[in-house]
């Protein structure tokens, strides 16, 4: 037995393996050649598309977060402003200034509403307090129309 034992022969143990592809140049290897690439070219085209529209999402849902923000930032002066008048800040102080100044275009029509108020300051406050409120649902409602109308 020892030096002449039977040695399995390589490969002749293995499974047996699946059939061969056509042999080139063949009309049956070359058909096949021609459905792997329609299939890689329409893989390919369905990629773009996909990215295309995980773009416009990413893009409309930036808009409509610029767009929250915007009047967020909007509704921050006014309150800031109301805040300020209401605590009897110095009027002729540099920040009050810049943050009226900033506020009456922001106020819109609100500003002067509510006229009939005796008090100034919770004139101030209602009308102020109101274009405040405004500025929130509008750019809310916006965003979520930029969202529907963008497939978000």
């Amino acid at each position: 037995m020892g030096e002449h034992s039977e040695k399995p022969v390589k490969g002749h143990d293995e499974a047996p393996t699946q059939a061969l592809p056509p042999v080139a140049g063949t009309p049956a290897r070359a058909e096949m050649f021609r459905e792997e690439e329609a299939l890689q070219k329409e893989a390919a085209k369905e990629q773009r598309r996909a990215n295309r529209r995980a773009t416009r999402l990413r893009i409309v849902g930036l808009l409509a977060a610029i767009v929250r923000w915007v009047g967020l930032v909007f509704a921050l002066v006014l309150a800031v402003h109301v805040i300020l008048v209401v605590g009897g800040a110095n009027p002729d102080n540099g920040i009050t200034q810049f943050i009226g100044d900033w506020a009456e275009p922001l106020a819109l029509g609100f500003g002067d509403l509510f006229t009939n108020i005796s008090d100034p300051k919770a004139q101030v406050l209602v009308n102020y307090g109101i274009a405040a409120i405004f500025w929130l649902i509008v750019s809310s409602l916006v965003a979520k129309i930029i969202r529907r109308v963008g497939g978000a």
